[in-house]
């Protein structure tokens, strides 16, 4: 479903990925790991055409590089930022619709399902987005962006700085959006929370992809652990 080959990013004059190659197949939750530095929110910026970039990224058969991300987000691209990026001053419904795809009935992630998987949201739901904790505006993110009936969503560091209580919800919420068919590319630093969820992993290093397997193969990897991962 998304293809990227040769992939590389900068910023300015700093070249930050250096031919990053993955996949992200049907119903899959793929993460991408590494230490904080090593291109894994630029990687997934550059996909959505966020950063300047050269490379090939196909998604559903298509090319989409170079496309600006309005233009990636209407082929059914969903990405969830690492900063939420919600609208402070609107409510937390009023976000949810926005996320919409037109103003069409019936979509197949609705409001109801927004709150059936985060209660939180509906007790808030008149209330402005930007007086909500961290945990509440990244719930509504999420929601937000299934809203648009992506195809595959992309998560930048969806538990970073949650309460242990909040993380188990967005993990619970992954899980949902799999069983839902959806594929994710996950950028996660939480190590268990990748390995216990995903299909396949990438490890990044250096702005290189350094490792590709399964959870299990990563776990019984310990150099590859210990040299890209581990503090």
């Amino acid at each position: 479903m998304l293809e990227v080959r040769g992939l590389n990013a900068w910023y300015g004059k700093s070249h930050i990925l250096h031919g990053v190659d993955l996949d992200v197949r049907d119903g899959e939750i793929v993460s991408l790991l590494g230490r904080n530095g090593v291109g894994r929110s630029t990687t997934v910026k550059a996909i959505m055409g966020q950063v300047r970039s050269r490379g090939t990224v196909r998604f559903c058969g298509n090319d989409i590089a170079g496309l600006k991300p309005f233009e990636i987000a209407r082929r059914g691209l969903g990405y969830v930022p690492e900063d939420r990026a919600i609208f402070a001053e609107l409510t937390v419904r009023e976000n949810l619709v926005l996320g919409m795809k037109g103003t069409r009935a019936g979509t197949s992630f609705t409001e109801e399902d927004a709150f059936d998987l985060f209660p939180r949201l509906e007790e808030r739901a008149d209330t402005a987005a930007g007086v909500l904790s961290g945990g509440e505006q990244q719930m509504l993110t999420l929601c937000r962006t299934l809203m648009g009936e992506p195809r595959l969503v992309m998560i930048d560091e969806p538990t970073e700085g949650l309460a242990p209580k909040i993380v188990e919800l967005v993990a619970g919420f992954l899980d949902a959006v799999r069983k839902r068919g959806i594929p994710i590319l996950l950028v996660e630093q939480k190590l268990d929370i990748a390995l216990d969820i995903s299909e396949r992993v990438y490890v990044l290093g250096h702005g290189k992809v350094v490792f590709e397997g399964s959870p299990a193969d990563l776990r019984a990897n310990e150099a590859v652990r210990r040299e890209w991962l581990e503090v």
